[in-house]
């Protein structure tokens, strides 16, 4: 027993040395993972710190910010997501009033006929009763019928006032030439207020036969206030071989004649009538369309309760996404600034037109060339004239 333990203590005196190292080497690579751990333990800890703020502070921001500027991101990204729409094919307009029509036509590259088309203007009506007078009295010495549909619901299924019915007295210089109509609404809640905006215009084409129109007369297409000018409508009865469907590129207002944004209003047309084939629509129907060719006042009212009353009513009502947005004094400060009622983005299709347009738009202050009756009335309608944003309560 003796002996035997002698020889294991042997082996410690002579390989002490190197079993201390080894025991070094092993208590270092113990620290070392012990400080690994460690550290991972506290990035862990950090890490999952991060991930709360994360969670609780910055994608709760994130989705709020989506929600409220989700609109804006989309049509700034519009670009990437959808291409523009095939170019018009741009005819130039000529005009003097001291040009005869013979030349006139001549410059178009249009003949002339022995008598003029007769034209019908078919509008559907809402409660824009000052720019339905000024439109008239432009078109009036130019227009064989008007035709006129009015419904007591408006495009979103709200119940309204038939507002031409009640004023109808103020219109008597046009009751010889005027076709009118009414239509009850349908009042379905919840519906896409388009299915509303296209049983409306349905009812127009039918009310448009009645009014008597017939084949090769001219028929203007377009909302009240985009407003024809009197001597383009002149041009297209008189002269001979115009397209049969021809778009009207219009001056692009915003609340008055004060804003001028752009000069792409494109939705106004005039068709050479065929029975039984020509319907009435309010969307592109044609390529070729006729530069300077009228006046596109949007949301030109006299009176804030008529912008509230519009921005609920009109087929776009989803862009009213926040009650607040229809509060009067936001509204006429938006007004006086040219800014958007909905806070929205340009509407186009490539980034610069975007940035372009971006902010409030810059007053003009030129009131040349606007339709004859508002300046023969300045007074009446002097809101509708540059430095007169304020509107009445």
């Amino acid at each position: 027993m003796f002996n035997c333990s002698k020889e294991l203590k042997m082996p410690m005196v002579v390989y002490g040395d190197e079993n201390r190292g080894q025991w070094h080497f092993i208590r270092w690579k113990m620290t070392r993972a012990a400080q690994i751990m460690s550290k991972l333990r506290n990035n862990l800890r950090e890490f999952n710190f991060r991930t709360a703020i994360l969670l609780f502070m910055v994608v709760p921001t994130l989705i709020i910010g989506i929600y409220l500027h989700g609109q804006k991101i989309s049509y700034f990204l519009r670009p990437l997501w959808e291409s523009p729409p095939k170019p018009f094919k741009d005819i130039p307009h000529y005009y003097h009033e001291n040009i005869s029509m013979e030349n006139l036509c001549e410059l178009h590259g249009w003949g002339i006929r022995d008598v003029p088309r007769r034209v019908f203007d078919a509008v559907i009506f809402s409660n824009e009763l000052d720019i339905l007078a000024i439109r008239w009295h432009e078109l009036s010495p130019y227009v064989s019928e008007f035709v006129l549909l009015e419904s007591n619901s408006t495009f979103t299924a709200l119940q309204k006032p038939l507002f031409f019915a009640e004023n109808r007295d103020q219109f008597d210089f046009i009751e010889p030439q005027l076709t009118y109509g009414k239509i009850g609404g349908r009042f379905v809640k919840g519906e896409n207020p388009f299915v509303e905006e296209s049983y409306q215009r349905v009812a127009l084409d039918n009310l448009i036969r009645v009014a008597g129109i017939d084949d090769d007369d001219l028929l203007i297409m377009s909302d009240v206030d985009e407003i024809p000018s009197g001597h383009t409508i002149n041009l297209l009865r008189w002269c001979d071989d115009i397209p049969e469907k021809i778009h009207l590129r219009m001056r692009n207002y915003l609340y008055s004649f004060e804003f001028l944004l752009d000069y792409k209003s494109w939705r106004a047309s005039v068709h050479r009538y065929r029975v039984g084939k020509t319907r009435y629509a309010h969307y592109r129907q044609a390529d070729e369309i006729l530069s300077d060719s009228g006046w596109h006042c949007s949301f030109c009212f006299r009176y804030v309760r008529e912008f509230v009353f519009k921005m609920k009513a009109y087929s776009h009502v989803d862009r009213v996404r926040f009650a607040y947005y229809l509060e009067p004094s936001r509204i006429q400060d938006v007004i006086c600034r040219g800014a958007d009622l909905f806070d929205m983005l340009p509407e186009e299709y490539t980034f610069k037109d975007i940035v372009g347009k971006l902010g409030p738009i810059p007053p003009s202050y030129s009131a040349v060339h606007l339709p004859a009756y508002l300046l023969s009335n300045a007074e009446k309608y002097k809101y509708l004239l540059p430095g007169n944003c304020k509107r009445d309560e």
